[in-house]
């Protein structure tokens, strides 16, 4: 999909070396897969707690 965007040039070539990527479209790709997966990780962590799986450690290190 092709899209317009202004960026700033001088952080969009930052991204670019700290990243070791080659083009604009690549740089743009991975900080958006970054930022969906933070996204989810922090979605995940709310669950922390809040889940109770009764799951014995012992019992699953034992299973075959």
């Amino acid at each position: 999909m092709r899209i317009t965007i202004d960026l700033s040039e001088d952080l969009l070539n930052e991204a670019m070396k700290l990243t070791h990527t080659s083009t604009k479209t690549s740089v743009i790709v991975l900080a958006l897969e970054e930022l969906v997966r933070k996204s989810r990780i922090a979605n995940l962590k709310a669950f922390k707690g809040k889940i109770d799986l009764d799951i014995d450690p012992n019992t699953l290190r034992n299973r075959n």
